[in-house]
């Protein structure tokens, strides 16, 4: 991550209305910016990227989290530890579990708890597909569930959708198998129970968002992925991998778009 996400991974945001901690870790948290109008409003639980790894948190997600909050949207920005398997999978279960419950015990009223979004950048959007694939995932798995999640969609955006070609691409030098402990053929149970390509499609609706000038994501991959699950791919011309959080870029009106068909 350089020169040309410097804008929005440095970007001061306002601070969080109320963090909700849903584990003893420090990083076991979720900024909540509330919006100003009364009466239940959407949730959009948010998982920042960065790889999966320890150095990038949830801060550059703050700007996008606070504009959510001003167009009368909850914007739950969820840190997690980075730290692999199977860490980063129980705490991400641990969160998409209980922050609705805990916010609604705060801040009585403000969310609308039949309208909760799962939304995830990069890694994030890994992340969220995974939270709602959990009733697909075998048993013994970390996660798993046995329904499906409670949850009214999905927007991924740039999404690391398929972890076995990421491997394969040895995208960010290394990234997935860092994550995993080891390619698809040293830990196959770990690809089967966390690759959204080898999953399926959620119940939930899903859009992706992709830019076609995305060096860190191929856009090959969300075509690839909304081919496979008969899934919603909005792809963007001439657009970056960055853009997509970026409030201030030209096509946010589109993530925006993308996220609203799914919660109005």
């Amino acid at each position: 991550m350089a020169a040309e996400n410097r804008g929005i991974l440095s970007r001061p945001a306002p601070p969080p209305d109320l963090t909700i901690r849903y584990g003893p870790h420090p990083d076991q948290v979720a900024d909540v910016r509330l919006p100003a109008t009364d009466g239940p409003a959407p949730l959009v639980l948010l998982w920042h990227g960065g790889f999966w790894r320890p150095q990038w948190d949830r801060t550059h997600l703050g700007p996008l989290a606070a504009d959510l909050a001003a167009r009368g949207l909850v914007a739950a920005n969820v840190e997690y530890r980075r730290a692999g398997w199977p860490t980063t999978f129980t705490d991400v279960a641990a969160a998409a579990d209980t922050v609705a419950g805990q916010l609604e015990r705060a801040a009585p009223g403000q969310v609308d708890q039949s309208r909760i979004v799962y939304t995830g950048h990069s890694a994030g959007g890994h992340l969220a597909l995974w939270a709602a694939l959990r009733h697909r995932l075998p048993a013994p798995a970390p996660g798993h569930v046995d329904g499906p999640p409670r949850v009214a969609g999905v927007l991924a955006l740039a999404p690391v959708a398929d972890l076995a070609e990421a491997y394969r691409l040895d995208l960010d030098r290394g990234a997935v198998e860092a994550f995993l402990g080891g390619g698809p053929q040293d830990v196959p149970d770990r690809y089967a129970a966390v690759d959204p390509a080898a999953l399926g499609a959620p119940a939930a609706p899903v859009v992706l968002v992709h830019g076609d000038r995305d060096d860190r994501v191929p856009v090959e991959m969300s075509r690839r992925y909304a081919a496979l699950t008969a899934c919603r791919l909005v792809e963007l011309p001439g657009t970056d991998h960055f853009a997509l959080i970026d409030p201030e870029a030209v096509v946010w009106p589109q993530v925006l778009a993308a996220l609203r068909s799914l919660i109005d």
